[in-house]
């Protein structure tokens, strides 16, 4: 290993930190997707808005530029967590799920951002005849879900990506696709700046309060008043808001990233496809090539540190990195010259049920959203939507979905919550052993519509 990088390190931090005093209709907390769509879905709905954001370091430091960069259509962290959690609303999510992709691509093209855009679907592999056997039963799910899919046997599916240890795959035509998300981050930011909304980098938030009719958000240099708040801060927010510990935990993901691979050993893993892929065990990985060529390899360990730790401190982990290249060589034993170049990690929130969920504070001033569970890139422009609806539409039929109205089961507190996710996390891992069959605890979580995902 010869570097450390994420999309964003090509970028330098460009808007001012905040110094002295500010006002705005809508001060918005946090300035990756979340709160970036936020802001452009507020102004299309009122141009005249003053908008301001406040980034704490730079414009999607957090989880938006450490990300695999897969745009997926889904709002419910996959089809079978959506029937799991909200079946009676499944086809009404799953239309609005493709709807808001579709408007994504579109805004993308329509604002010329230069983000490798790749509609290009995404394939669950199968290294065990159980994942093989569970990706078989789902085929019916994704047809009555409105999606359309294909089950690959071994041949087919290594006639798309070889690698040994393969024995069944599904791709899912509609399964959305790649991105750069350093790139599209930047590029929303562009845009929100000409339509006159006030970013500010470097600029953390040591307070948020109600202040009169409105809020006052402090930052180290300056202090803004404004009417309403929106807080987008994800893995972040019980920083700022203390009583959102409740809702989630931050769990920290890692990747790899090779050097870019030379014509013959693309030729290697075979196909020309460059959908994106994971594996369907319960710790899983995810991986994709970029745009030049290299190929993204994460997932698998869940990380949390006690207390919902969060910080530059846990941005890094050797023992993940070293668990995470034997994985590789084991799945592409024919790549053992290709050396890794990059490496990051991140924390991202997770809740209990593995869906966003979303809320108000300071007695209505504040709406906040958070909990995308590793698939946000796309699935927070639809945050963004309902904020907006929260903030200027109270009466939007989209806000009286059980979905965007209703929390998931509370995480509990310390050290309870630590003990249950590392309980959690083993359980997961032996269902892995024992051919995907989860045993009393998950069986009792899940009972309860509480989940831990790898």
């Amino acid at each position: 290993m010869s570097g450390l990088t994420t999309w964003l390190d090509d970028a330098d931090a460009v808007h001012e930190p905040l110094i002295g005093h500010g006002q705005a209709d809508v001060v918005i907390v946090g300035g990756g997707f979340t709160g970036l769509w936020t802001a452009l879905a507020l102004t299309d709905r009122d141009p005249s808005l003053r908008v301001l954001v406040l980034e704490a370091s730079r414009v999607g430091a957090g989880a938006s530029g450490r990300n695999g960069g897969f745009i997926d259509p889904s709002l419910t962290h996959g089809i079978h967590n959506g029937v799991a959690h909200f079946p009676d609303e499944l086809d009404d999510l799953q239309r609005l799920g493709r709807q808001n992709l579709d408007e994504l691509v579109a805004f993308v093209r329509a604002h010329d951002i230069a983000c490798d855009l790749e509609l290009v679907g995404a394939i669950d592999v199968a290294t065990a005849d159980w994942q093989a056997r569970e990706l078989e039963h789902s085929i019916d799910v994704y047809e009555r879900g409105g999606e359309r899919v294909k089950l690959l046997d071994t041949h087919e599916v290594r006639a798309e990506v070889d690698s040994p240890t393969y024995v069944a795959g599904l791709a899912r035509l509609d399964g959305g696709g790649l991105v750069d998300p350093g790139a599209l981050v930047r590029g929303l930011a562009r845009v929100a700046r000409e339509r006159g909304v006030v970013i500010h980098e470097g600029s953390p938030v040591t307070d948020l309060r109600a202040h009169g009719t409105g809020v006052a958000v402090t930052t180290p240099a300056g202090r803004v008043l404004a009417d309403q708040a929106v807080l987008a801060t994800n893995a972040y927010s019980h920083r700022v808001l203390p009583s959102l510990r409740h809702w989630f935990v931050p769990v920290y993901d890692y990747v790899l990233v090779t050097e870019p691979l030379r014509p013959d050993q693309r030729a290697r893993i075979g196909g020309q496809g460059r959908q994106g892929l994971a594996d369907t065990a319960n710790q899983f990985h995810y991986y994709r090539l970029t745009p030049d060529d290299r190929i993204l390899w994460g997932g698998y360990d869940a990380i949390y540190h006690y207390g919902n730790g969060v910080g530059p401190r846990h941005d890094h982990r050797r023992t993940t990195y070293d668990l995470l290249a034997r994985h590789f060589r084991a799945t592409f034993p024919q790549l053992a010259d290709v050396r890794f170049e990059r490496w990051w990690g991140g924390a991202i929130a997770t809740t209990t049920r593995f869906t966003a969920t979303f809320g108000t504070a300071l007695g209505g001033r504040a709406v906040w959203a958070l909990g995308y569970t590793g698939l946000g890139v796309a699935a927070s422009r639809f945050a963004g939507r309902v904020l907006t609806d929260r903030l200027l539409d109270p009466g939007s039929s989209l806000l009286e979905l059980r979905f965007t109205s209703t929390r998931p089961v509370p995480f509990p507190p310390e050290p309870v919550r630590w003990i249950g996710v590392q309980t959690t996390r083993r359980a997961i891992a032996r269902a892995d052993r024992r051919q995907g069959r989860r045993g009393p605890w998950l069986t009792a979580l899940e009972r309860f519509g509480i989940g831990f995902d790898s």
